[in-house]
Formats: structure tokens, sequence, C-alpha cells
């Protein structure tokens, strides 16, 4: 199993404290992968087999457990009396009042309660009511290139390796086999299917799922590209169909609580505020893009800008689409103390490109960081007036 330090030290980080571990994301970003390396952890620093509870709520040995009395009645009738019991809840949303059974175990001594879930849902309502202040949520997403990488070992050349992540894209359980575009395809086929059928349409009650599908198709080939629900609607409307922008605002609100796709808002850097036309949407993975759009879209720049908009996310940044003026920078990532600037380029060997990149960056009127992202392999970064230029890949291992 690959490991997944950041996250496993997110848990260490909150054993034992009196907070709800809530670790969401996509489905087979690794969440419950996470739970067996966290268990395998608590299991070599002394825990007893018998203080750890783990629960898979979409495995049918389960099933008994869907009625949230039976399943805190399950819990409670195994908690140790001997130091800490470790529940761990997966996909917690199968179970209709999973937060009335969380909650009453919260409030007992020594209950170290963990719970996954594949929707963004899973915090809101009555959940976020109850467990207010009482919970810590940390986001998973698939594989890092770095991550990536340490699957593959030091055997592929590093470009390769990159292109492989790009096409194939990161879901964990790609690496453990030697992939070809066939089985790429019917692996994430799965997934999408799942996804879509299950995480979205069933749980909005979407009955015409090919609409849907068109939504998502539209999305996946505008990556990096300002996006409205007016501009979706009359794109669909125009080939035929017939959707209103208040049902494709409900489609992209569920597309994004799935985590299919990510949204970035745009910020006014000058006038520091979020502006709430024209937003951009990037793809949980470019592998999945890369199927939806039939392998089809070389379209490198926008794929490496995706890489990036996710790995800042990984990096536990906030994440909008700069505008000054007539001007974009690609992303203002900020940390709660300062803002960083990135544009994304996959070469700025030429003098007109590389002054294009640069132009939003001198409008700026602040000091904060500046980097410049490309696929140029340079020996070192190159530095024009405050702007550091790094080589994607190297950033990637940082």
């Amino acid at each position: 199993m690959i490991q997944r330090d950041a996250y496993l030290k997110a848990l260490q980080e909150w054993r034992e404290k009196q907070v709800i571990k809530v670790v969401t994301g996509v489905r087979r970003c690794g969440k419950s992968t996470l739970f067996q390396q966290y268990i395998s952890y608590l299991l070599s620093d002394g825990v007893k087999q018998e203080q750890i509870i783990y629960i898979n709520l979409e495995d049918l040995a389960f099933e008994d457990l869907l009625d949230y009395r039976q399943l805190y009645r399950y819990i409670e009738s195994r908690l140790s009396d001997n130091g800490f019991t470790y529940v761990f809840l997966d996909e917690a949303q199968q179970c209709q009042g999973f937060e009335k059974a969380i909650d009453s175990l919260n409030i007992k001594e020594k209950v170290d309660l963990y719970i996954t879930g594949s929707n963004a849902n899973l915090l809101s309502g009555e959940l976020a009511t109850l467990l207010s202040g009482r919970y810590i949520l940390i986001e998973m997403l698939p594989l890092s290139f770095k991550e990536f990488l340490s699957s593959v070992g030091g055997t592929v050349p590093i470009r390769e390796s990159f292109n492989r992540y790009l096409r194939y894209g990161s879901f964990p359980y790609l690496t453990q086999f030697d992939i070809s575009d066939t089985t790429f395809r019917a692996y994430i086929e799965g997934i999408y299917n799942t996804i879509l059928i299950k995480d979205v349409a069933s749980r909005e009650g979407i009955a015409d799922v090919s609409l849907l599908e068109d939504i998502v198709r539209f999305l996946s080939g505008s990556i990096g590209s300002p996006i409205s629900a007016k501009r979706i609607s009359d794109a669909i409307n125009a080939s035929g169909r017939n959707i209103s922008v208040n049902t494709v605002d409900k489609y992209l609100k569920a597309l994004t609580e799935s985590y299919i796709f990510y949204k970035a808002d745009r910020f006014d850097v000058k006038g520091r505020n979020l502006l709430k036309t024209l937003s951009k949407y990037y793809i949980v993975d470019t592998g999945l893009r890369n199927f939806l759009l039939s392998m089809a879209s070389p379209d490198l720049g926008h794929q490496i800008e995706n890489i990036v908009f996710l790995e800042l996310l990984r990096r536990n940044f906030k994440v909008n689409i700069g505008k000054l003026d007539d001007k974009e920078v690609d992303f203002v990532a900020s940390d709660g103390n300062q803002f960083i600037y990135f544009q994304v380029a996959t070469t700025v060997l030429s003098e007109e490109i590389l002054s294009r990149e640069l132009r939003a960056f001198k409008a700026i009127p602040d000091n904060f960081p500046r980097i410049l992202l490309t696929l140029d392999d340079i020996p070192a970064y190159a530095n024009y007036e405050g702007v550091h230029q790094t080589y994607l890949l190297d950033w990637l291992l940082e």
C-alpha cells in the first residue's frame, strides 16, 4: 500500500482528542486504505485489536447496522473497558441518521471516533448542527505526483512517470498493475458510473442522467476556462436539449459535493474581495478527464494547470483565480497569513510567451511571493524582478 503520510500525520495529531475525525473525498481516493494504515500504526503502538472497531457500511456484512439505533447499540456493546476504543466508520452516510449515533458516542469517555464519506453532504444539515466545533475535516485527494512516484520506484524516468500520471491519473489502485488504455478505461468507467449514479443522481433525485453527463463532459472540456451556469445552459440548449439555469446550478452543486469537480472563484487582487461571476472548475483527476474526453484532448496547458490546482489544495491552501483589471493570475493561494501568486505554463522559452505570463505579475500591488511554474527543465530557478520560475516537476516533489 502507498503510504499517505500527510493524511496519516493529520490523524496522528488528533489521536485521542475529543473531536470527530472526518475524512472526505471522491470514491476510490484511498480513504478506506488510510484507515487500514492508521489501524496498523495503532497496533504497532501497543493498541490491542479488541480496542478497535472498524465498520464499512457499504459491506453487506454490516447491513443490519444501516439503522442508526442498531449502529449505536453494536458499537456501544463493544467499547473497551481497558483504555481508548478507536471507532472507524467507513462511508457513514449509508446509514440514515448516523449522526445521532455519532453524537451519542462522542460524549462518552475514551471513545476516539473516525468517519469517512464520499459526499460533502456528510457535513451538512443535522450533523453540522449537532457537532458544531466538535469535528475536524480532512479532505483527501487521489495520489500526489510525489506519492505516485513512490509507487513506481526509480526505474522509470521522471518525465515519463509524469506523462503517465497525466494520462492515466492518480487513483491509487491504478499503480498496482501494468496499465494499458484498455484496463484504464475499464477501471475508471466503474468509478465514474458509481459516482455519477450513486453519489450524484440517486442522492439528488436526478432522473435524466444523460443530461447530467452532458454537464460533466462540458466541464471536463472547459477546465481552466471561466464558466457560468448560464453559459452551460445556453450550450446544452443550443444542442437541442432543454435545461434551465437553475437546474444547471443544482447539478453543479451536486458534482462539487461528490468531489468530481472543484470550484475556484475569482478574486479581485486589488480590491481583496471575491467576485460572484465566471468561476473556474477543475476535475479531481486528469485520468478521469481523459476518459470523459476519449483521450482525445492533448491540451497540456490546462492539464498541468489542473495538477497545480489540486496540489495547492493538498498543501492546505485556499485557492482562487486572480483578477487584475483586464489581466488574470492563474492562482491566488492563501494560507491565512500570506498570498502566493502562481502562473502555470507549458513553456516560456519564447520571449513573447514569457512577457505575457509576467504581465499580470507586474500589475500586482503587493510584495507577496510570485511563482511561474513551467515544464522548462531549467538547471535552477530563474528570477525576473521578483518572479521565480520553477520547473513544475521539482515543485511537485517539494
